[in-house]
């Protein structure tokens, strides 16, 4: 038996959006290549703020965290977020350096998960992102606690939804210095939504 609350979540509508076509025959071999072309398939849409996006991390014990940041780049070394080395993230980073990233562009029903290992950035890259944000942006950071970190992605997961629940994944995985490509349509488990499943590397 639910609760009233329950019985509300049940009935708010979900997967609204309208998917762009998306060629599954034609991906790139490089996850970066299309996170590109996705976001600012996102932005031409007016999703608003498209390179915000959830940050996970854990403590040394293990215990999870979230909180909702802004992409500040995406190049060979990593997808770049900045902060405090004094905040509770900045604290997780430094005792259990792994992260994952989420990305939701509800317009589009598309969303992209991004996780591997972390590491920072090197402090000229740290200090010009420091220096580019704005003086008020700045103002109450303490010499030498600003830092870049950068995940260096080691699966990264395209995920397009479909009103008839037959949604699309695309899975990248790291396989040394290039990304694995082995196309496999999986099984769908008991009670699973019917989709297409691909990994896909270069």
């Amino acid at each position: 038996m639910t609760s009233a609350l329950g019985d509300w979540l049940r009935s708010q509508p979900s997967l609204t959006g309208s998917p762009p076509a998306f060629d599954v025959s034609a991906l790139p071999a490089s996850p970066a290549a299309l996170f590109e072309a996705w976001i600012r398939e996102a932005a031409a849409a007016g999703v608003p703020e498209p390179h915000a996006a959830t940050l996970a991390t854990a403590d040394a014990d293990g215990r999870p965290d979230a909180r909702t940041l802004i992409l500040k780049d995406l190049d060979d070394r990593g997808w770049a977020f900045a902060s405090t080395r004094s905040s509770a993230k900045g604290a997780q980073l430094a005792a259990n350096p792994a992260a994952a990233l989420d990305f939701w562009w509800q317009p589009l029903m598309r969303a992209v998960r991004v996780r591997g290992a972390v590491s920072e950035a090197t402090a000229a890259d740290t200090a010009a992102d420091l220096a580019a944000r704005s003086a008020e942006a700045r103002r109450g950071v303490a010499p030498g606690d600003w830092a870049l970190w950068r995940i260096e992605a080691d699966r990264v997961e395209f995920w397009q939804g479909a009103a008839d629940r037959r949604h699309v994944r695309v899975v990248y995985e790291r396989d040394g210095a290039a990304w694995r490509h082995s196309p496999l349509h999986h099984p769908e488990a008991p009670g699973d939504s019917p989709g297409m499943d691909l990994r896909v590397g270069g």
